[in-house]
């Protein structure tokens, strides 16, 4: 069997570098699986027009791609300042929480002195916590705290901007879940049906909830991705992701809130949490960040993605690569090469510890030990929800091509997330039989089945006008 068959899916986010309908299209036409849109620098208008772009090219091209729309959730940002600030070592300055007393100067000081939008500060840090401003370049000590402002020491100097944004590292926060700004860009995505929200600065599952239970008022049940960005976060791990849909490693603002050494083990841990619970999970961020203006990633760079495959993600996810990037197709091929070919390296295996109650659910761990002993076969899933697909996918059996066919349109876009599943529309025949044979002979039309090769199904047949669930061997 050619082995062409890429488990690891792909996410890239659309923005300048891609907006072209010559580059979406040929985005799809590259297997990417799912479009990001970052609601962070998208407006309601940009939003609205980039989706239905999307959607008429996949039409155009006869390949239906998802499409998932990253609201920007709550956040901690500096206010305005005169032009640009050197902050160095040592020095000191004031961060005003009211801006009425800063305007009105209701307070003598000789430092420098910036806003911060986040008035609960005084309420939630205390004397030598540490603020990490603009990503964590900036980095301050808090030495008082007064009714309107905390006055910080300088550790790590830096050049202090605008509106730059602030992580408190182990700082629990009292921020809505759902910001006004979110609300709006739901909107959109609720009128144009996205696929995927995803939640970001996760903080607890009730965070996930909150989001769910506003959706439901509009009849909108899209799944929800929740992004794991602060300590609080991997706190809550295992309840966020019981609640949520799937889980996104956002490493950027988790690499600020947790010390960098520690990060590839919680990547690693998230990840096999999210397998055993049969949810999906995506690594995302500065993948291939040298890529937004060279042609080839760093040797590191190749390293990190090859150990987000070598893990089991089921996704790796672009950002700047892809929406203001210089070589956003490139990229896309980078990761495509890294994935193929140490998929093709990984031994034949699956996940054994997943725990499988039901017995129709057994039978997908019989179907997979199966293919795997016959070597050249795939296995075929028949779903309408979905469901068989994402639990056969947690089973993460490596080198066996994994094909679902669905009656729903919504369904085969959601199952883009999932690893190894490779969705096809088909119409359901009340004849089975007339249903299976359409679609092996669909296998036959990719490029990763051959004539001669074993097709392991997964089904339901009629005895006594009764389904009952089989497993079927069939060659091509």
């Amino acid at each position: 069997m050619k082995y062409l068959h890429r488990h690891t899916k792909i996410i890239f986010t659309i923005g300048p570098a891609t907006e072209n309908e010559e580059i979406i299209a040929a985005l799809i036409l590259h297997k990417v699986d799912i479009c990001r849109l970052n609601m962070a620098h998208g407006s309601l208008d940009w939003a609205k027009a980039t989706i239905r772009k999307v959607k008429e090219i996949c039409k155009q091209v006869s390949r239906q791609i998802a499409i998932m729309m990253d609201i920007k959730g709550p956040e901690i940002r500096t206010g305005e300042i005169d032009g640009v600030w050197f902050l160095a070592k040592d020095e000191l300055v004031d961060l005003i929480i009211n801006a009425n007393s800063h305007n009105k100067n209701l307070y003598e000081s000789k430092y420098r002195k910036v806003t911060i939008n986040y008035p609960e500060i005084i309420d939630d840090v205390h004397i030598n916590d540490i603020i990490l401003v603009d990503n964590g370049l900036i980095q301050l000590k808090i030495l008082e705290k007064h009714k309107d402002y905390l006055r910080c020491v300088v550790l790590t100097p830096g050049v202090l901007k605008s509106n730059r944004h602030v992580n408190l590292p182990g700082i629990k926060i009292n921020l809505p879940a759902i910001t006004d700004k979110d609300k709006r860009d739901l909107s959109v995505a609720i009128e144009e049906d996205v696929d995927f929200i995803a939640l970001s600065f996760v903080r607890d599952p009730f965070d996930i909830i909150e989001l769910k239970n506003y959706l439901l008022q509009y009849n909108y049940s899209p799944r929800i991705i929740a992004k794991i960005e602060n300590q609080s976060g991997i706190e809550n791990i295992d309840s966020i992701i019981k609640e949520s849909d799937a889980i996104m490693i956002a490493r950027g603002d988790l690499g600020i809130e947790c010390p960098y050494e520690k990060l590839p083990l919680i990547q690693r841990q998230i990840v096999n949490k999210c397998i055993d619970n049969c949810k999906p999970v995506i690594v995302a961020t500065h993948m291939l960040e040298s890529m937004i203006v060279a042609p080839v990633p760093t040797r590191a760079e190749v390293t990190d993605v090859s150990n987000a495959v070598f893990e089991e993600a089921d996704c790796i996810m672009l950002s700047a690569e892809t929406s203001i990037g210089e070589y956003p197709l490139k990229c896309i091929e980078v990761m495509k090469k890294i994935s193929l070919e140490i998929e093709a390296a990984i031994p034949r295996s699956f996940r054994q510890n997943i725990e499988l109650r039901l017995p129709k659910n057994k039978m997908l761990r019989s179907a997979v030990v199966l293919a795997q002993q016959l070597k050249r076969a795939c296995i075929v899933v028949f779903s309408h929800s979905g469901a068989g697909a994402q639990l056969i996918s947690s089973l993460r059996p490596t080198r066996v091509p994994l094909f679902v066919f669905t009656d729903s349109e919504s369904t085969l876009r959601q199952m883009r997330i999932l690893w190894g599943i490779q969705p096809h529309l088909i119409e359901f025949n009340k004849d089975r039989n007339v249903t299976i044979n359409y679609a092996l002979q669909e296998l036959l039309n990719t490029d990763v089945m051959q004539k001669g090769d074993y097709a392991v199904i997964l089904t339901s047949i009629e005895v006594d006008e009764k389904p009952v669930e089989t497993i079927q061997l069939r060659r091509l």
